[in-house]
């Protein structure tokens, strides 16, 4: 959760450098965004393994690694690990709703993860590993609330603990270090740490 401000790291007032162009797709990284592409921001443990997950899907046009839910402007991965700037691991996901809907990507986010855990994702703890949905139109806030109900009634009926994933507005995207953009691209075999419950998601 976010800390109050006296207790976070200062930041910086210039983004972390990034190369600027997607190494999967060769699109920008950084907007302004083709004409109707949409863009929601989704923290579900380990940037990593999540920033591949959704690039491999049809409809994204471009994703990337950072911090959001903080308090600290343009944190580096050290300050986000120490818990004190309130940021979880999230990706940006810039899409094209005319070939994917916000349902589909709910459901791949639900399904690929285990939201019931809190400030952790299996043996990755801390309230940067938090799973976190961040929306920027009322419209995604309303159904990522509604596929929140869903996937919680499906979780309980399968004996499964209550989500605990938090919804909220888009306030800031920060770019992770260059190293972390399309990690698993540049090192084949890397850690991913996603492990969905095994529940199948009642949308999209």
């Amino acid at each position: 959760m976010p800390l109050h401000p006296v207790h976070a790291p200062e930041g910086r007032d210039t983004p972390l450098p990034i190369g600027g162009t997607h190494r999967v797709n060769g699109h920008a990284m950084k907007p302004p965004w083709p004409e109707g592409m949409q863009e929601i921001v989704l923290g579900m443990g380990c940037f990593w393994g999540a920033e591949q997950l959704f690039w491999q899907l049809p409809g994204v046009h471009v994703t990337a690694a950072g911090y959001a839910g903080g308090v600290t402007p343009n944190p580096t991965y050290d300050e986000t690990c120490s818990g004190r700037t309130g940021h979880a691991e999230v990706v940006r996901v810039v899409f094209d709703p005319r070939v994917t809907d916000l349902e589909t990507l709910l459901r791949v986010f639900w399904e690929a993860h285990d939201p019931t855990q809190g400030n952790r994702q299996g043996n990755d703890i801390g309230t940067q590993y938090r799973s976190i949905i961040l929306t920027t139109t009322d419209g995604q806030r309303q159904a990522a609330e509604s596929s929140r109900e869903a996937y919680g009634e499906a979780l309980s009926r399968s004996g499964k603990r209550p989500v605990t994933t938090e919804i909220e507005p888009l306030e800031a995207f920060y770019y992770a270090e260059e190293y972390h953009q399309q990690y698993l691209e540049k090192h084949p075999g890397g850690y991913c740490g996603l492990k969905g419950t095994g529940v199948s998601c009642p949308i999209g």
